[in-house]
């Protein structure tokens, strides 16, 4: 969902609290934004294709597809694999169940990594689907890209791929464990490609996952959630963020800590009726950068949340 963008800037500060746009330590945090129809989700990814509309994919049985044409109505669209992903069942336990979906559009194809795993598990497995439209069924499974078993210090869920300026491509992941992990994978491929896993953040074994990796000005920003998702409205998922002149970091938030030794600057939590805001995903629209997130509702239900981000004079970002 990346257009409409003065109709949604209106509809994000009609929602709001009383909180000052500029203001980068507000007292409370935004309501998000209007949006409307099929607004139920979790872990939404998201792409402006080449039309000019949205394409959203979510946490769901086989992939969860939902379009907009103006960033605020969304429609359902079908699933990505209607039928069914059984190179995914070993971590799945059978479930049809797929976690987190990162989808993109780069050299005229579709990309879209996602996780097959169970709760609390780190017996998990990220896969690679491709397509030329985006839409339901037209998705070819490529197959693993990186998993990590009971043995592993790591849970291979929760995949962002971004690529940076020189063209290099990079996945980040991680859920608990020993925390956020990146790998560089193979531009022609979108595999692997070497051995190399490097750790980006942590909390020694706490609550952590759901990474997201954008560039602003001079910085990348390294977007998490922290503490609990998926109880509800007693959910406790909040949005981090931390920062590094490098793709590989070393990120720190605003007060310098690094995010490898449980660091990170809190710029959207639960408030009200907003029961932890997380599994983001960041892009770039023509009037702002763009927050997408999922948050439940007073009666347990994930529903999509979508602000705007600005930037601090010190080049943090905040939300507004």
């Amino acid at each position: 969902m990346k257009k409409a963008l003065i109709a949604l800037t209106a509809l994000v500060a009609a929602g709001a609290t009383a909180v000052g746009v500029g203001s980068a330590e507000a007292a409370t945090y935004p309501n998000p934004g209007r949006v409307t129809g099929s607004t139920n989700v979790h872990d939404p990814g998201i792409v402006k294709k080449p039309d000019g509309t949205y394409l959203i994919a979510h946490t769901g049985n086989n992939i969860i597809l939902k379009t907009s044409s103006d960033r605020t109505a969304v429609k359902d669209a079908g699933v990505a694999f209607p039928g069914g992903a059984p190179w995914t069942t070993s971590y799945t336990a059978g479930s049809a169940n797929l976690w987190a979906p990162d989808i993109s559009y780069r050299n005229g194809k579709y990309f879209m990594y996602y996780s097959a795993s169970t709760f609390g598990s780190n017996h998990s497995g990220i896969f690679l689907a491709t397509s030329s439209t985006g839409a339901a069924g037209s998705w070819s499974n490529q197959g693993l890209v990186l998993e990590s078993t009971t043995s592993s210090n790591f849970n291979a869920i929760d995949p962002n791929l971004y690529v940076d300026p020189a063209g290099n491509w990079w996945l980040s992941f991680g859920s608990f464990w020993t925390g956020i992990k990146q790998v560089q994978l193979n531009a022609s491929t979108g595999k692997r490609l070497d051995g190399t896993i490097r750790s980006l953040a942590g909390r020694g074994g706490g609550a952590i996952e759901a990474p997201f990796l954008f560039r602003h000005g001079s910085y990348y920003y390294l977007f998490v959630s922290f503490d609990q998702c998926c109880k509800g409205a007693s959910s406790t998922y909040r949005i981090m963020v931390g920062r590094s002149t490098s793709v590989t970091g070393p990120f720190v938030d605003k007060n310098g800590t690094a995010m490898t030794n449980s660091g990170g600057s809190e710029i959207l939590a639960g408030h009200g009726s907003i029961h932890g805001p997380g599994g983001q995903s960041v892009y770039s629209d023509a009037d702002a950068d763009v927050l997408v997130y999922h948050y439940y509702a007073d009666n347990g239900t994930a529903k999509l949340g979508i602000n705007l981000l600005g930037y601090d004079s010190s080049g943090w970002p905040y939300v507004y």
